[in-house]
């Protein structure tokens, strides 16, 4: 299999980096753009650029996806997928952001900690139009112009340092908070191979389905969402513990509560190995798991917070995301659909219902993740896989969701499982979507139907290998090449 496999992962290479290269160039015109640009480089153009932008970054994403997969069946070495990570990455570097406005917001905020505004009480509207960030608060979300900030100390601190190093200046501090982006990503690498290497998991397989992944390539690299170092400093954390440092994991965890909050779930688990490895009677045991690490993870907190001078605000702002209505979120959409059916019956307020259901839905996945943790202790169940299991049905539940969120469990599971169905739907699912939101940022209907393809598409060709092979096996779950010996040995890389 050596060169046969070695050349298809050299083709793949170069069939995802043609498509991540046309992404970000349809981005150039159809991506989401600002509403001022005092550089005059990422500007709206005509209705026949439009179109052809669109149509670039479409055929370019699915080319993405197409490699990516094709690059899972390949079973590239782990030095292979490395160098594949980066020449995928290498073009959404420059691009203009994709897929989502929100680093407008974190340049927004970032200056209003700056400026000394509370981040935790306004939004980016008290910015002066014609100052510092104006032209970031100009350009944020609709729903997000007077909307306090969700996210902890510890990121809204990078974020002002990335508006007082540029100036506020637009161009500059995106590609300031891209490089943030890509710290998370060096750092999730890093953690994915030493999580694999802890379960026995293959490295490179880790790596496809958690790093090379075309949904985190889009919204972390080209969105330049905070997920991506969110999850980066809690696989790191995790890691730690599992190797004996608990208490420097469970201080990396506060790092990664203190830029979004559901890194949290990563405590419970870390104090499920910190337990197991305690000595003494089972009360003090169990006193250990479930309060040391979140001791030293609010030690943390505490002192980020303090640090930082934006208050303890944060505390209180972690539900507002909640209040608008993402059509991935199934209790969401159970909520409403009730709520104006029993308002079409009996004349009723929706809103109650709504929140009701959204509340049953958080209800379910506490009682999951207890339940995962259960198992955890008992030993039925790794921890680290426990905690993607319990991400992801923190994910499915939750009153908001996002394409990106998925990523959440699905880099824990990349690492941690060898097979089952989590890690296949979690696979499936990254393909389709990445299709689910416009390079500008808008959700338009054709995004899920794209995406409801795209799962029927990657069903379709599991079961079909199931078929032929007699078992289910995502592509990345594939042995990979042995290394390439002799004259070939050039043609690996």
């Amino acid at each position: 299999m050596g060169a046969t496999g070695a050349w298809t992962t050299r083709r793949c290479r170069w069939l995802g980096a043609a498509g991540s290269g046309a992404v970000a160039s349809g981005g150039w015109a159809v991506g989401t753009l600002p509403a001022r640009d005092p550089w005059g480089l990422w500007v709206p153009h005509g209705t026949a650029v439009n179109v052809a932008g669109y149509a670039l970054a479409y055929a370019g994403l699915t080319v993405l996806v197409v490699a990516w997969w094709l690059h899972g069946r390949a079973g590239a070495p782990v030095r292979a997928t490395l160098v594949t990570l980066a020449w995928w990455t290498a073009p959404l570097v420059l691009a203009p952001p994709l897929y989502s406005a929100d680093v407008y917001s974190y340049i927004a905020q970032g200056t209003m900690v700056l400026e000394g505004h509370d981040v935790y009480s306004a939004g980016p509207s008290v910015l002066d139009p014609g100052g510092q960030g104006g032209d970031a608060a100009a350009s944020v979300g609709r729903h997000w112009t007077d909307t306090p900030a969700p996210y902890g100390p510890f990121f809204l601190v990078l974020a002002r340092c990335v508006a007082w190093a540029t100036g506020g200046t637009l161009v500059p501090a995106v590609l300031g908070m891209r490089l943030i982006a890509l710290g998370g990503l060096v750092l999730l690498v890093w953690a994915l191979r030493g999580l694999a290497r802890e379960h026995g998991r293959g490295e490179s397989a880790a790596l496809w389905l958690g790093a090379l992944n075309p949904l985190l390539l889009i919204h972390v690299v080209g969105g330049i969402h905070n997920d991506g170092l969110m999850i980066g400093l809690m696989l790191a954390g995790v890691l730690l513990a599992l190797r004996g440092r608990w208490i420097a994991g469970s201080a990396l965890v506060g790092l990664a509560v203190m830029v979004k909050s559901p890194a949290a779930v990563a405590l419970l688990f870390i104090g499920v190995v910190v337990g197991r490895a305690a000595r003494g009677p089972a009360v003090r045991r169990v006193a250990k798991g479930l309060l040391a690490p979140g001791l030293v993870a609010g030690a943390v907190a505490v002192g980020m917070t303090l640090m930082s001078g934006t208050g303890f605000g944060w505390a209180g702002t972690q539900g507002v995301a909640g209040r608008i209505h993402t059509a991935l979120s199934l209790s969401s959409d159970l909520g409403l659909g009730l709520g104006e059916l029993l308002r079409l019956l009996a004349g009723t307020d929706p809103e109650p219902v709504k929140s009701a259901v959204q509340n049953l839905g958080l209800l379910v996945a506490l009682v999951l993740i207890a339940r995962f943790a259960w198992q955890a202790t008992t030993g039925r169940t790794e921890p680290a896989h426990a905690l993607g299991l319990a991400l992801l049905a923190l994910v499915v539940l939750s009153p908001m969701v996002q394409p990106w969120y998925l990523l959440w469990p699905t880099a824990v599971l990349a690492a941690t499982a060898g097979g089952g169905r989590a890690p296949v739907a979690v696979t499936v699912l990254s393909a389709a979507l990445v299709y689910e939101t416009q390079p500008s940022g808008s959700t338009p209907a054709y995004g899920f139907v794209l995406a409801a393809l795209a799962c029927a598409a990657g069903v379709l060709l599991l079961r079909r290998e199931r078929g032929g092979e007699g078992q289910a096996e995502v592509p990345g779950q594939r042995r990979p090449a042995e290394p390439v010996v002799g004259p070939d040995a050039r043609t690996a890389r």
